[in-house]
């Protein structure tokens, strides 16, 4: 099913004849531009291991340098194959998914990739289970058999959305003789059969990426050379932006950048409908006062979120108020349906029912940045202002935020999520599943009940149902508020193509697609 993506290209001509192009070069007289395409990002990698991480960054990384079983097209929402010849439900039961190996590829070391790679990447990830790593995405995956180049998985329970995942970053495919088995590869390379090859990596600053020209798969073009730069704020990336050292922006802009692209900069604006979601995340864990629901409850009836979404976010946003944002099948507003007005009055009345003292004290973590700092003070504006709560909030950066809020060092954290694939599965089962990808400690039978209802279902309508109870469950429990749903954004010099098509909502960073004009 083609996925559906609005595209607004801006093209200003002639400014940059006018204003001077500084470091956007123009092309040499033979008409080829060897320099590598910049790319400017605030998605940092956390881990080149892909047994080691589960986000955006990394994964970004991971669908250039690895090769995973499946992958998606641009514009598509259904899996084709990529190191796979052929993938298949084995019968009706929709428990067996059986792939069979393409018979041409090779690391980028040279040595042949096997079926029993493809099972030790697998067997390695769910046995590693690192605190941040991706093996919440397989909780229905058994055992995974490997006979010549045939590839099995055994699932305990109907998965219709299995497929999509193995589309992921998560089914990275790793070199047995180069990942250690028990433990996540260190040190800032990797070995893997994607459509690049990661020539120098430095931590937080950059990756310099070449062609991989042993690559065999679904990509049929050969990219340009391209350096990613790591930005730790989205000002830092705007700066970047303007003082032209770099041709290409993907995630995360600054809001107040954003709201101003209908400027005269001779510049090409990718804007894309995105699945990007934030919440605020409660730690239920005992001890922590979100352990109380109705506290929780109380917390949701007050969260004003157009004051958020037009003052932090500079309307860059919308607000969301449910769990599974638009586009996606079983969308609600199970949110609003239970808490239609910011209300202090409403949440008091909740905590007073349920004999919770007053003010309730709890930790706020954020990630370290202005735009969130922003967010941050505004969610606790609204909330001490009704006198029922005492925040103390924490501010840190991403790669310790991540590895804090899984230990459950806060009481509540804000997080956005991007979906792992298109499917409304990819905001339920990770997000409010039991061992969820957001170690919050919640757990909820009905809730875990439903999702695997709706995994049974090829004909993803069918599934409107169970999703959208899950929603009114979830509204009514408040492992988390939704707060807000946002576009995308791709920022191009008028010197580079293909930037339409560099992101869709599938996960993917297709780096091939862009080319020097």
């Amino acid at each position: 099913m083609r996925s559906t993506v609005r595209l607004r290209i801006l093209i200003t001509c002639g400014v940059l004849v006018a204003a001077g192009v500084g470091g956007w070069q123009l092309l040499p007289s033979n008409g080829v531009k060897a320099d590598p395409i910049t790319v400017g990002t605030t998605d940092e990698v956390t881990s080149l291991d892909p047994a080691g991480a589960y986000d955006a960054g990394s994964w970004a990384m991971y669908s250039n340098i690895y090769q995973s079983l499946l992958t998606f097209k641009p514009g598509f929402t259904t899996p084709v194959p990529d190191a796979a010849e052929s993938c298949r439900f084995v019968g009706t039961a929709l428990t067996t998914y059986e792939c069979t190996l393409r018979d041409d590829l090779t690391f980028s070391s040279g040595r042949k990739i096997t079926a029993e790679d493809v099972k030790y990447s697998f067997d390695r990830m769910m046995r590693i289970k690192t605190d941040v790593g991706p093996q919440p995405l397989f909780p229905m995956l058994k055992s995974v058999d490997a006979a010549g180049r045939v590839v099995t998985f055994h699932l305990s329970g109907k998965d219709v959305t299995f497929p999509l995942k193995l589309a992921t970053g998560a089914g990275s495919i790793v070199d047995r003789e180069q990942y250690p088995d028990k433990k996540l590869r260190e040190g800032g390379t990797a070995e893997g059969s994607g459509p690049y090859v990661l020539k120098e990596y430095k931590p937080g600053e950059s990756a310099l990426l070449e062609p991989n020209p042993r690559y065999k798969g679904a990509v049929t073009k050969t990219g340009r050379p391209v350096l990613v730069k790591y930005y730790a704020k989205s000002e830092d990336l705007a700066n970047a932006w303007k003082a032209k050292q770099v041709a290409v922006t993907h995630r995360e802009l600054p809001p107040a950048f954003l709201s101003t692209l209908e400027s005269t900069d001779s510049v090409r604006v990718t804007e894309a409908e995105s699945a990007e979601i934030r919440n605020i995340n409660f730690n239920v864990r005992p001890g922590s006062p979100m352990a109380d629901k109705a506290v929780r409850q109380a917390v949701a009836a007050v969260i004003d979120r157009p004051a958020i979404t037009t003052g932090a976010y500079k309307g860059t946003v919308e607000p969301l108020y449910s769990l599974i944002p638009q586009g996606f099948v079983g969308h609600s507003t199970a949110f609003y349906d239970l808490y239609p007005e910011p209300s202090a009055k409403k949440a008091k009345q909740i905590l007073k029912d349920a004999g919770v003292k007053t003010p309730v004290k709890f930790t706020f973590g954020f990630r370290k940045g202005d735009t969130y700092a922003t967010e941050t003070t505004e969610i606790k504006r609204q909330l001490e202002e009704t006198g029922l709560f005492q925040i103390e909030t924490v501010e840190v950066k991403w790669e310790d935020f991540q590895k804090q809020y899984a230990k459950g060092t806060f009481d509540v954290y804000t997080v956005g999520w991007l979906p792992d694939f298109p499917d409304s599965d990819s905001f339920t089962a990770p997000l409010v599943g039991t061992d969820n990808t957001l170690h919050n400690g919640y757990s909820n039978k009905k809730i875990d009940t439903l999702i695997t209802s709706t995994q049974q279902f090829s004909d993803r309508s069918r599934a409107t149902t169970d999703f959208r109870t899950i929603q009114s469950e979830v509204a009514a429990e408040v492992p988390l508020v939704p707060l807000w749903q946002k576009k995308d954004y791709v920022l191009a010099t008028d010197a580079v193509a293909g930037s339409q098509y560099l992101t869709d909502g599938t996960g993917i960073w297709r780096l091939w697609e862009l080319s020097w004009i």
